[in-house]
């Protein structure tokens, strides 16, 4: 049976250093300059976070996690970088989770997927755990994401976040590796955790 949790609220920095908030419009006056590489850096509140290198094990969990979500919705599934569109408050935000599960296909990717289209949203943690349960969860969660999975590499677990209101989730629980997990989009289609890594 999967474990409630109750994840602190607080948002955590990027830094602890002071540092120029960026809006996704100065983000793209850079990226159109070349002074910076778009797909090197997420913009989160604000803040350019510059993306780790992927271990062998993170690759090969997202991997196995993009078979899973393609088998159970076929062609809805984006894997990254798949730059979402943040809700309209929160116009210092271009997050790039790891896997998104859309409500339809998508013809072009000219448009940013919108929240609204979103049904399930991925990210594989390890380093980068205690942000991904906080200030991601938190920007998800405003953005009304349903269903929000952070696969937990260390501990071995998956953190499934749901029942978003008021700019929180109200439903955090964790799936250990002998447990099932399934989508919220289709309760019927379940994956063990431990087939995830």
């Amino acid at each position: 049976m999967p474990v409630a949790l109750s994840i602190p609220s607080e948002r955590v920095p990027a830094t602890d250093m002071s540092h120029k908030q960026w809006t996704r419009e100065e983000c793209q006056a850079l990226q159109d300059s070349g002074l910076v590489e778009r797909e090197r850096y997420e913009l989160i509140e604000g803040e350019l976070v510059r993306k780790v290198s992927k271990s062998s094990r993170h690759i090969r969990t997202l991997s196995l996690l993009i078979r899973f979500l393609t088998r159970v919705f076929e062609d809805t599934v984006l894997q990254e970088p798949s730059i979402l569109a943040a809700p309209a408050d929160t116009p210092t935000s271009l997050p790039e989770p790891e896997a998104v599960v859309l409500s339809l296909v998508v013809d072009t990717l000219a448009e940013l997927p919108q929240p609204a289209q979103i049904r399930l949203i991925a990210e594989v943690s390890d380093s980068s755990l205690r942000f991904d349960l906080t200030t991601k969860a938190a920007l998800y969660a405003r953005a009304a994401i349903p269903d929000y999975w952070v696969i937990d590499l260390n501990a071995r677990r998956i953190i499934v976040h749901r029942d978003p209101r008021d700019g929180a989730y109200h439903s955090i629980a964790a799936y250990a590796e002998s447990e099932q997990v399934a989508p919220l989009a289709s309760p019927d289609q379940s994956v063990l955790v431990g087939d995830l890594r």
